[in-house]
């Protein structure tokens, strides 16, 4: 595959895996020190990567969840935060400005701080009260941290009576990195495929809806937008057809994002209205891809993973073919702002 180390791989998802005893023992240790909510907490691409998680909770927990960007917290509060509040702010350097503002701010209120960073000598690993790290860099980190953030959530729904399949589908998880490895392989020939047919495009729709917006979400805003300075409108596909389906015509690119749960049918809703005005439509649905092993319960909860681990290959054809290598910033940690 190009430019891929499938042992560095293999080992940071290892690593978010391994993390699983340690989460549910702190997520416990709260409970049974009076948490009445939860806040996720993270800026840009790692609060984005937070939402199936936070999703999953709002849907199947009575345990109140919030979702806050750092510096609007920090700006405007929450009568929510407080002493009994679990606050968990990802960032994968650790370094984060709003996110170390923010953690600050936590604290002050008495909330318990739970930090997921790439980097243990930091201001948010140090910080905080439980500090899960697991070295990734860019290309690794989205994998990781869903499968922090999804271990989280039903380690708090085991605890609390919930769901009574934690072992279960940990158990499947942890058979994910290999698997993973063999998505990428299965899926090179068409990412090289997809990344030659949009290399020229000026600007896409994408779509997901369920646990795949996340990732509709994050690979419009922090890939094709931060990393390639490609225009994009990500939108929720329960919102597609109340105003971006107005952009839709000839020759727009439209790109969907398909999972295996609830908001399945909100996308192909989509896909049934797109071919209509556009002839490039691009439906990816994690079904595709074979899991051996894994429970239909499992799959339920992992697409945007899936979907993650497949379009790290669109990225890494997509930077070749475009002559703009992934790391290539104007603005982003180049300037003050």
């Amino acid at each position: 595959m190009l430019n891929f180390d499938t042992d560095r791989f293999l080992r940071i998802q290892s690593g978010a895996i391994d993390l699983a005893d340690g989460l549910r023992d702190a997520v416990a240790r709260c409970l049974r020190e009076g948490a009445q909510n939860l806040f996720f907490v993270g800026s840009g691409g790692a609060g984005i990567l937070m939402l199936p998680a936070a999703r999953l909770l709002q849907t199947r927990s009575t345990f109140p969840v919030h979702v806050e960007a750092p510096a609007e917290l920090v700006a405007g509060g929450s009568v929510h935060l407080g002493p009994h509040s679990v606050v968990v702010i990802p960032s994968l350097s650790g370094t984060t400005a709003e996110s170390v503002e923010a953690l600050g701010y936590c604290k002050s209120r008495g909330a318990t701080v739970i930090t997921l960073t790439g980097h243990a000598d930091t201001p948010l690993a140090e910080g905080a009260d439980h500090s899960f790290v697991n070295f990734a860099e860019d290309d690794t980190s989205c994998e990781s941290f869903y499968l922090q953030s999804l271990i989280l959530a039903l380690a708090l729904m085991q605890e609390r009576g919930e769901i009574t399949d934690y072992d279960e589908v940990v158990a499947d998880l942890k058979l994910l990195p290999k698997l993973l490895v063999d998505v990428k392989q299965g899926f090179e020939e068409q990412a090289e495929r997809f990344a030659a047919q949009i290399q020229d495009e000026p600007y896409h729709i994408i779509t997901g809806a369920g646990s795949t917006w996340a990732e509709a979400f994050y690979y419009g805003m922090c890939i094709l937008e931060e990393m390639q300075w490609i225009r994009t409108r990500p939108v929720h596909a329960a919102d597609f057809f109340h105003g971006t389906l107005e952009l839709v015509e000839k020759d727009v690119s439209v790109i969907t994002f398909k999972g295996e749960d609830d908001g399945r049918a909100l996308v192909e809703r989509v896909e049934a209205f797109a071919p209509r005005y556009t002839d490039k439509l691009s439906v990816f649905d994690t079904a595709a891809f074979e899991l051996p092993g894994v429970g239909a319960r499992t799959r339920s909860l992992i697409s945007p993973v899936l979907l993650a681990t497949a379009f790290e290959r669109v990225s890494a054809h997509l930077e070749v073919k475009r002559d703009h290598p992934l790391t290539t910033r104007r603005y982003y940690k180049r300037v003050s702002y």
